[in-house]
């Protein structure tokens, strides 16, 4: 079979799996296995060692109000509820620090509700404004929440309304609805309204895969992508396409015997509340990080409009220049602006260079079609991703 075709193969059972590739689900795990399983004919010593995280399902969600119904969705990971209770609005820290909502229903609007918030108990950034809005929300205890936001493509991509709220750690139910819809909600502030919301967290498990060469070498090159998607996507861009460039050249590299040493990963979590898979890494593997020479990270490749990116992070002149001078033999490949939210930072974060590989015209991707069901197979053109795999090969096996 052809490199193209075998990339076709590969990006298409991986977004074929049901539900999705979401973190903990059963479509989750059959990527994972499959992408074990593959690594394993090829000869490399394979870790799949499982850690514990919260798969999620939601069924009916409703909110009414003297006979009106108006349209909400459930945030990731909301618990379940219903609830009859007066409305409470908010539109700023201060007006929530100040209000009166417990056992109410609160919803927030306007500038409160300007960026998503990272989840809680996230590690790799976290911002103080961000850490008091659910310290308040925690003391104040409304009965539940409705958060109403606004188009933020420069933020959240293409999803609108986006989930001001989605965390496994944060137990006050909550349903988000666009800025309009929430105008009209408002309107009703002091009237009773009656929250349906139908859902369960699921305990379950999830694993990174880590397949590894000459684990015996001073040095070593970590490649990485993440192999679980959005909840509400079949995630091609986002990034099945990565995890098939990773197939891609585990197999070209399934002979290499040289220095540096090969860790090849299928991180699980960048698109997970608690980036469960990348702590995990970071708990087994952190005390051996010095030994990586460079981490290279390959996040939304493959997208049929522009080129291939890339990025380098604290990389010494070396590294720069036998980047440089490698990808400039692939037309298709071209050096990109930096950006910083995919696994490639904890890399950097913890003192290791790296190198982000994405798509030229990633903003576009992001703000038009990133975490959506448009995400589809189409998306992506194989044959970036097998050329993208050839310059990665002679990049490490060009030592």
């Amino acid at each position: 079979m052809q490199d193209i075709e075998k990339a076709e193969v590969y990006l298409n059972t991986l977004c074929s799996v049901k539900p999705n590739r979401r973190t903990g689900s059963p479509g989750n795990r059959e990527a994972t296995d499959f992408f074990s399983a593959m690594l394993k004919k090829w000869g490399y010593t394979v870790d799949t060692t499982p850690f514990p995280c919260l798969d999620y399902e939601s069924g009916k969600v409703s909110l009414t109000c003297l006979d009106r119904s108006y349209e909400v969705y459930v945030s990731q990971f909301s618990p379940g509820c219903d609830v009859t209770a007066k409305l409470v609005t908010v539109s700023t820290v201060e007006e929530l620090e100040s209000c009166q909502c417990g056992g109410e229903i609160l919803l927030m609007r306007g500038a409160i509700c300007a960026e998503q918030l990272m989840p809680k108990n996230f590690v790799f950034y976290n911002p103080d404004n961000h850490k008091k809005i659910y310290a308040l929300l925690e003391e104040k205890r409304p009965a539940a929440i409705i958060t109403a936001t606004e188009k933020k493509p420069e933020l959240v991509g293409a999803l609108y309304p986006f989930p001001l709220i989605e965390d496994g750690d944060f137990d006050i139910p909550s349903v988000y609805c666009t800025g309009d819809t929430g105008k009209e909600i408002m309107r009703k502030t002091g009237e009773f309204f009656h929250l349906i919301i139908k859902a369960r967290r699921i305990s379950s498990s999830a694993c990174n895969v880590i397949a590894a060469t000459n684990q015996a070498a001073i040095q070593k090159i970590v490649v990485c992508a993440h192999i679980d998607a959005y909840w509400s996507t079949p995630g091609a861009v986002d990034n099945a396409a990565g995890v098939t460039t990773l197939l891609l050249l585990a197999e070209m590299l399934k002979d290499f015997q040289g220095e540096p040493g090969i860790e090849i990963v299928a991180f699980n979590g960048e698109d997970y509340y608690s980036a469960g898979g990348q702590m995990d890494y970071l708990r087994r593997y952190g005390q051996h990080l010095e030994k990586i020479a460079v981490a290279i990270n390959i996040d939304d490749a493959g997208y049929k409009n522009g080129k291939t990116a890339y990025s380098l992070y604290e990389c010494p002149d070396k590294i720069m220049q036998k980047t440089r001078d490698i990808f400039q033999k692939y037309k298709g490949i071209m050096e990109g602006a930096p950006w910083y939210q995919s696994d490639h930072m904890i890399f950097v974060q913890n003192g290791r260079p790296a190198i982000a590989i994405a798509s030229e015209n990633i903003t576009e991707f992001m703000s038009t079609i990133a975490h959506t069901p448009k995400d589809t197979p189409d998306m992506v053109d194989c044959k970036k991703l097998v050329e993208l795999s050839y310059a990665l090969q002679n990049f490490i096996t060009q030592q």
